[in-house]
């Protein structure tokens, strides 16, 4: 792969290498616990307990790396264990994280029942107004958490602006790109340093699959992501892996089809008589249009 190759082909080519085994070209089901080691410490490509690595589920994280930008993705079993995974590595009790008013249930449920018991706090705000992250900073704020478009309100929040203010306040950004998709936006080139998904969502794309991932914008945060990881163990297993790498290779098209059809629902909704609101994006009278994703 080349730094010129298009969304496209990054999606059914990347991470996906031909079997040195057999020369098939889509990466087999690794459906296996352990590897074969020659003698102590020999592992074959650097593989011993499909918990810390397994082909197929390399193949994915190297598929999500690329797609968004990124140096290292990680799969899981679930977008919340993801978020668990993420948490867990970047705060200690004490830390504050400001995350938004209009967060994904379970992202909402994960900071107030299960975060916040072990002493992390959290702030909540109008992440589409830079101003309200601002105005929720604290001196223990460690983690900016951002969800554009928002589930389920598609609200739009400035991943650039807030990027500066993260930066300013020696916080993280996180940014939960689920419902964009990488096909319509990259959040690590506009200055997030984590990005989170929902694999179940429109990367899978089949409605057959639950997984979660996270990509890094630094190597070396990569690394202790990945060393929790192993260390959690809520990892994708292969064949949930194999899944969603089948997915992806049609997420430009599904996501171009999505947008029209999406765009022609609102568009009749908001001609008629008993509706009151439309909130959809791709809306001009929509408050996030002017920082809505673009490709």
């Amino acid at each position: 792969m080349t730094d010129q190759d298009g969304f496209e082909t990054l999606a059914i080519h990347a991470g996906n290498t031909a079997d040195p085994l057999t020369g098939a070209v889509v990466p087999p089901i690794y459906q296996v616990s352990t590897y074969k080691q020659d003698g102590v410490g020999g592992l074959r490509g650097g593989y011993e307990y499909s918990r810390s690595a397994n082909p197929t589920r390399t193949a994915l994280e190297e598929n999500l790396a690329a797609l968004e930008g990124g140096r290292r993705g990680l799969a899981f079993a679930s977008g919340l264990a993801a978020e668990d995974c993420l948490l867990r590595a970047l705060l200690v009790p004490g830390d504050h994280v400001v995350i938004p008013n209009d967060a994904y249930g379970g992202t909402f449920r994960l900071f107030a029942k299960v975060v916040q018991r072990w002493g992390v706090e959290y702030s909540v705000a109008d992440t589409s107004d830079a101003a309200s992250v601002g105005a929720a900073l604290t001196d223990r704020t460690k983690v900016i958490w951002v969800e554009t478009p928002s589930n389920p309100l598609l609200g739009i929040t400035d991943i650039a602006a807030v990027a500066d203010i993260a930066r300013t306040a020696g916080a993280k950004l996180v940014v939960d790109n689920t419902f964009a998709s990488p096909y319509l936006q990259q959040p690590l080139a506009l200055g997030a340093d984590v990005v989170v998904h929902s694999l179940t969502k429109y990367m899978g794309g089949h409605s057959d699959v639950v997984g979660g991932a996270l990509v890094a914008a630094d190597a070396g945060l990569g690394e202790e992501l990945a060393y929790h990881q192993n260390a959690m163990g809520a990892v994708a297993g292969p064949f949930d892996s194999w899944i969603v790498l089948r997915g992806i290779k049609t997420l430009a098209v599904r996501m171009d089809r999505h947008c029209e059809n999406a765009a022609r629902v609102a568009e009749m909704l908001g001609g008629h008589p008993k509706v009151a609101r439309v909130l959809y994006p791709g809306l001009e009278e929509h408050p996030g249009t002017r920082s809505r994703p673009s490709r």
